[in-house]
């Protein structure tokens, strides 16, 4: 079997390449596992528990590493389109100020039973 040299890791951010880019090579091993190196892992938060990868195998030949992290089923309802529909209205309103804001409870329900 021919002995075949890879150039060695590196980081393009590092040497001033694309800024949207960072290319490296790792080395797949025995059992097929590879080692995200840790600087990419934190910038990742693939550092984190429960941090998962999404493989994507392209019709070209390209496999796609996403990071994810997984939502919890009891939290699933917050990223529902719908949801985050209205968390985007809402950050609206908050930003042009269609926000109202009480020191007293008294005054947050005086102010709900005003027409």
């Amino acid at each position: 079997m021919a002995d075949r040299t890879l150039p060695p890791p590196q980081s393009n951010l590092a040497a001033g390449a694309e800024a949207d880019r960072d290319e490296r090579y790792v080395t797949i091993q025995g059992r097929g596992t590879l080692t995200i190196p840790a600087d990419i892992r934190r910038l990742l938060h693939l550092d984190q528990p429960g941090a998962m990868a999404q493989l994507t195998v392209r019709a070209d030949g390209v496999l796609e590493v996403r990071a994810t992290v997984p939502v919890a089923a009891d939290q699933a309802w917050f990223w529902t389109d719908r949801w985050q529909q209205m968390e985007h209205e809402a950050d609206a309103d908050v930003a042009a100020g269609r926000v109202s804001r009480f020191d007293e409870i008294g005054d947050l329900l005086d102010a709900l039973d005003d027409p």
